[in-house]
């Protein structure tokens, strides 16, 4: 499949979408060929940060954290900042948090290659939301250990962090047929984690866990093999979970999240596709880079893993992006509006080409005036912000 390619204009400046009025939108700033897997955060202040990798593409050392800031009333998001430079590693998956004594972390993953099997947790530090950083440090160093999505206070006090371990079969490399999920619990503000497996949890990744007015938690995670959303629950502060389970929901081994709104709805953005849907296939995320010579230290499974035969599906295309409603707690997800519509063309990563168009990696949060602040990766090349209200999903905008 073939098409003329597209440049994006990343101006970073929030207008009316041209066709939805109710929508506002930006392309936010960067020098960056490739831009993706964005992260939002509201701050108390009213302003809003993102934070995302950049660089040349996934997997190359010179992928690197940015971080860009939408001033409280203001329509022009900041120019973005590095805040990450490790010349031997690809750092991604940034993911922001406000702990409750309103020091901000900031933490991502740094990689060998394309080798997700050598990965380890880093963060740093802000005592002024952001303006300012400390130092780097690591924060999980165990090999293969991913993070995607937001870390969460639970109502006991103990902070939860959902991870994934990148697993592979001595002498096989990693594509992702192994990986399961987990949750680091601290019950010490970070000093110290304990690991609470998810069972039954392979292939079902980016652990996105979200707390319901009931006190239960709710975990929806990307699929593997590309077929469906799947969930599971846990009704005792994530000490145990039940296995995850698939939703009527498609997911096409790409990232989701989930946010529980202040009225108690459920609001998920999603690419509603599968592998169903798919015409192609790539042998794995990273066919397209070699490997960097080294010895670094991977995370190989202990016993061997066997799901029916099943590999990891990738090359399923990223699109539509949709936003949908749940007001039963993630058990029915009635109202759907997509976002943005195309191909989702996603065979190459390679950014430089341009070719492209998928629209992926999403993150949704609730600010303080009610309103949904979205961020997604757009043809790989920028991060588009959409700013809409609930109502807009039924086709509403007031």
């Amino acid at each position: 499949m073939t098409q003329e390619t597209v440049t994006v204009e990343r101006t970073g400046q929030v207008a009316p979408h041209p066709q939805d009025a109710a929508q506002q939108v930006a392309m936010l700033p960067s020098h960056c060929v490739q831009n993706h897997a964005a992260n939002l955060l509201p701050l108390p202040n009213g302003d809003l940060l993102c934070v995302w990798f950049g660089g040349t593409q996934e997997g190359i050392a010179d992928i690197s954290v940015w971080c860009s800031r939408l001033v409280n009333g203001s329509k022009q998001w900041s120019d973005a900042e590095k805040l990450s430079d490790d010349p031997s590693r690809s750092e991604q998956n940034p993911v922001l948090f406000l702990d409750p004594d309103q020091v901000l972390w900031l933490m991502w993953t740094a990689q060998k290659s394309g080798n997700q099997d050598t990965a380890i947790v880093r963060y740093r530090q802000s005592r002024d939301f952001g303006r300012s950083w400390g130092a780097i440090d690591t924060l999980l160093n165990k090999p293969g250990t991913f993070i995607r999505q937001p870390m969460i206070v639970l109502p006991n006090g103990n902070w939860l962090l959902p991870v994934f371990y990148c697993l592979t079969q001595p002498g096989e490399k990693w594509v992702g047929s192994y990986d399961v999920s987990a949750v680091k619990i601290s019950e010490d503000k970070g000093q110290t984690w304990r690991d609470v497996a998810v069972p039954d949890s392979i292939g079902c990744v980016h652990m996105n866990v979200t707390l319901l007015d009931d006190g239960s938690l709710l975990a929806l995670y990307r699929s593997r093999w590309a077929d469906h959303i799947y969930q599971s629950r846990s009704v005792d502060h994530g000490e145990s979970w039940s296995a995850p389970q698939p939703l009527s929901l498609p997911n096409n081994n790409s990232s989701i999240q989930v946010t529980t709104l202040r009225n108690g709805h459920l609001a998920l953005v999603f690419n509603a596709m599968s592998a169903e849907g798919a015409s192609e296939r790539r042998l794995s995320l990273y066919d397209e880079i070699e490997d960097d010579d080294d010895d670094v230290a991977v995370a190989v499974a202990v016993e061997p893993v066997v799901r029916s035969g099943r590999s990891a599906f990738w090359g399923a295309p990223r699109a539509p992006m949709t936003l949908a409603i749940s007001r039963d707690g993630g058990k029915s997800w009635p109202l759907q509006r997509n976002l943005d519509e195309g191909d989702g063309y996603c065979m190459t990563n390679n950014s430089q080409q341009k070719l492209n168009r998928e629209f992926s990696y999403p993150s949704i949060k609730q600010g303080a005036d009610g309103e949904l602040h979205i961020a997604y990766t757009y043809f790989r090349q920028a991060i588009k912000y959409v700013r809409v209200k609930e109502s807009w999903v039924q086709g509403g905008d007031a």
